[in-house]
């Protein structure tokens, strides 16, 4: 059996999704400008979400040229509710800038009096637009015959089926404004939106895959799951798999610190020096024990400059009581003469009379004084200071 062609597969589709969804017409007092940008925010999302995302836009900023200037997060606050609130901020600023940037002014309305080719072409022109917004125009807008198709739609389409990769990537579902007239087209374009759109907010519900498999029952293999997902991240993050740029590192290429690599055999290699017997591998290394260090010797400068700082210290530390003069000796000749007379016979005794009367006493000559020790000890019996600097201050000048 041959199987069914494209139009009878898409005029089924049609048939299905009038059971599940009920179309939306779009608002006919819209102007071209506010149907294009109505259509950047309708792209992949809902019309209730769209609506809303549009009316935050018209009633939180002045005019048109306030939001062209507005930042794109300053838009996406405004248009939160959509699945993708910065790509449809994106869409809005660079629409609004182009079409300022081309006329000066924010009209398009000279389009419904131009044929429809050459209207297609400008508004294809026009930056930030894409195949979704264009088709959008075209049908609300500008009476033509165009069905948009967004991302989600040809997801959907590609599931059951209807569509090849090929035609998925180029954004295109051959043959649909054969097989579907401009009395449906309007319809049919708002019905595989709405199947679009909940694709893209949940491919796991139930009810989506109920309608896929209505339409195409060979499509159960096909449907995604949450365990299809999850091995889809897990093969994303296993080593020899490219990741997308500024993901991280996945922790299942990394081999951990302190492990040697797995070889074929399934063994390690052990590295590092042998332990020794006694110490566990997560002992700290010790490290050695700083030697004490070596006192410096001082120089001879430094022994010249303080040798007389500690003479001075030394002769303060010492009591005056402590400092006893030295006794004044005499000559052994004289202790020798100066024994008593008791020893000698008594003709020794007048002569040494006579010599007594003779020569002078010992006591009153005068005794030798041996030199001092040092010179601190000089300093404590004269009572001179001890430092050369205090007694250069104490002379006068010249």
């Amino acid at each position: 059996m041959a199987p069914p062609s494209r139009t009878a597969q898409l005029t089924r589709l049609y048939k299905i999704l009038k059971k599940h969804y009920s179309p939306v017409a779009p608002d006919p007092s819209r102007s071209v400008l506010e149907h294009l940008l109505f259509a950047s925010c309708l792209e992949n999302a809902h019309a209730a979400a769209a609506e809303e995302a549009f009316g935050g836009l018209v009633h939180t900023f002045f005019d048109w040229n306030e939001i062209r200037v507005s930042s794109i997060r300053e838009l996406s606050e405004v248009m939160a509710g959509l699945p993708d609130p910065p790509a449809a901020a994106n869409r809005v600023k660079r629409v609004l800038q182009s079409i300022f940037e081309a006329t000066y002014c924010f009209d398009l309305e000279d389009l419904r009096k131009q044929n429809l080719g050459p209207a297609v072409d400008r508004l294809k022109k026009i930056e930030g637009t894409t195949g979704f917004t264009v088709a959008y125009v075209v049908q609300a807008a500008l009476g033509g015959h165009a069905i948009p198709i967004d991302a989600g739609t040809l997801g959907v389409l590609r599931l059951v089926d209807l569509v090849t990769e090929k035609d998925a990537a180029e954004g295109v579902v051959p043959g649909l404004e054969r097989a579907i007239s401009k009395q449906h087209g309007l319809d049919f374009g708002s019905l595989v939106h709405q199947l679009g759109a909940d694709y893209v907010a949940g491919p796991f519900r139930p009810e989506l895959h109920g309608i896929l498999l209505e339409i195409e029952p060979a499509a159960k293999d096909r449907l995604p799951t949450r365990r299809a997902r999850r091995a889809e991240r897990e093969a994303a993050a296993e080593p020899g798999v490219a990741q997308p740029a500024g993901a991280p590192p996945s922790a299942a290429g990394t081999p951990r610190p302190g492990k040697a690599p797995r070889h074929a055999e399934g063994k390690h290699e052990v590295q590092g020096p042998p332990k020794e017997p006694g110490k566990s591998a997560k002992e700290p290394a010790r490290k050695p024990a700083k030697e004490p260090a070596k006192a410096k010797e001082p120089s001879k400068e430094e022994t010249a400059k303080t040798a007389p700082r500690e003479a001075a210290g030394e002769a303060k530390r010492r009591p005056a009581a402590a400092a006893k003069p030295q006794e004044e000796v005499a000559d052994p000749s004289l202790k020798k003469k100066e024994t008593s007379a008791k020893d000698l016979p008594a003709e020794e005794k007048k002569t040494q009379g006579a010599k007594k009367k003779s020569e002078p006493a010992a006591e009153n000559l005068p005794a030798k004084k041996k030199p001092p020790a040092s010179k601190a000890a000089s300093d404590a019996e004269t009572g001179r200071p001890g430092s050369p600097a205090e007694g250069l201050s104490k002379r006068k000048p010249r």
